[in-house]
């Protein structure tokens, strides 16, 4: 199904397909799939290349431009772009607490465990098909960079670039070795922070005791507990982050009736802060982008004792957590709580598939250019340089200039950057 709208210069086409939910099983169940092409309206006849946008998450959709702006007014320079809703996401069947509830735990872990980046990228290759292309290129950012490498592994024929945007993940490690390095990542994004706004490190505390010793809701009524506050710090690792958490946190209280109290205003923002509550796969499956014949058994959770000062006790300095999944989340997160029987069973499941294909990507072909944040939060850049030195005709812009959501940033520069590096592995004499 496709259909489509002119906005100023651009021209819009919006695509449904009908996939396999489980590709082993072709003939089984379908869902839909939704990817938006988007292309200069001049030249909408062109020949032009693809460049088919990997969104970060995983369980998040594909931006929703309203412009020629940024990475995309880059891209739409010489390709015709295609912005996939990752099953699960956005205008493809999307997964919530809502869609899931008619099944059991059982199947819906079952139903969940299909959703991973093997089958982003099967869908995507069912889409290059059904669309006549026969090759195209990939833009991944962050978790989309992690499906770039599958699409590499298993797929490299039918891609001509890809350009990775902190998204360069351990092809082999497990989960617990990348937590040991976020932790401490983290830990670096606090004291930075604390460093430059010390007094916030007063407010917090005071918070954190005030949720301690109160019973706070948010405004969907769930209880506001000092664990999900810590949880705000996931914003450290962005550009420019520092000076809207200190604004953020200098107003949270306010006097009523005499009484000092968190005012709703904070809460409301808080609330607005758990995309886990609208974005469940987020919370369900973020563990399992690094399992492959092993369970994460909740390794953020299981490694965080070993850093204890991410335990706040009343009369200690605080400390803000990342991107990490608890199991906890699934008690007090009132959208997460129908899912928590599945999210358990998912945690530990051994018998995930590989995600990437190391012999392969040894003999990869492709040029492959990355920009990689020298002080990357979510994704460690020691990690990812050890994986590109395993991946001929790749090549690492190593930049400090970013944090995790350059693209987003500073797209247009970033991607350009990009397209010139990968220009000039293409023109490289082949041994």
């Amino acid at each position: 199904m496709q259909t489509s709208f002119i906005d100023g210069d651009l021209l819009y086409r919006q695509h449904t397909f009908e996939l396999p939910l489980d590709y082993n099983q072709p003939q089984g169940r379908r869902i839909s799939v939704f990817a938006r092409e988007v292309v200069d309206l001049a030249r909408q006849d062109a020949d032009l290349p693809w460049l088919v946008y990997l969104q970060g998450g995983p369980g998040f959709p594909s931006p929703r431009p309203d412009s020629r702006s940024g990475w995309l007014k880059r891209a739409l320079q010489e390709y015709r772009v295609l912005l996939l809703d990752q099953r699960g996401t956005g205008n493809s069947r999307v997964i919530s607490h809502q869609t899931l509830a008619h099944l059991s735990a059982p199947d819906q872990a079952e139903y969940l465990s299909h959703f991973r980046a093997d089958n982003i990228v099967r869908d995507a290759e069912a889409i290059r098909e059904s669309l006549g292309v026969k090759q195209w290129a990939i833009l991944g950012q962050s978790f989309g960079g992690f499906c770039s490498l599958t699409y590499l592994s298993f797929y490299p024929h039918s891609l001509s670039r890809a350009y990775l945007t902190g998204g360069v993940p351990s092809l082999s490690r497990h989960a617990d070795d990348v937590y040991q390095a976020t932790y401490q990542r983290v830990l670096d994004k606090n004291n930075a922070f604390f460093t430059q706004f010390p007094q916030a490190q007063e407010q917090c505390r005071k918070i954190a005791d005030f949720l301690l010793n109160n019973d706070v809701r948010l405004p969907n009524g769930q209880r506001f507990t000092v664990e999900q506050f810590q949880m705000i710090g996931i914003n450290l690792g962005r550009s420019h982050a520092n000076l809207p958490m200190y604004y953020l946190l200098e107003d949270a209280f306010v006097t009523a009736s005499g009484q000092e109290t968190l005012s709703y205003s904070f809460l409301n923002a808080m609330l607005a802060e758990q995309s886990y509550q609208t974005n469940p796969i987020y919370a369900i499956l973020h563990e399992s982008i690094y399992c492959q014949q092993s369970a994460s058994n909740w390794s953020a959770h299981r490694v965080r004792d070993s850093y204890p000062q991410f335990h706040y006790a009343s009369g200690k300095p605080f400390l803000f957590t990342g991107e990490m999944v608890f199991p906890w989340m699934f008690d007090q997160f009132a959208c997460l709580t129908p899912l928590k029987d599945a999210a358990a069973i998912l945690a530990t499941k051994q018998d995930w598939p590989a995600l990437y294909d190391i012999e392969a990507l040894a003999e990869n072909t492709v040029p492959v250019t990355c920009a990689v944040y020298a002080e990357d939060m979510y994704v460690e850049m020691d990690y990812s340089l050890e994986t590109l030195r395993g991946i001929p005709n790749s090549k690492a812009w190593i930049t400090n200039e970013y944090e995790h959501n350059g693209l987003r940033q500073d797209g247009e520069t970033i991607l350009n950057k990009l397209i010139e590096m990968g220009n000039a592995i293409a023109n490289l004499p082949r041994e």
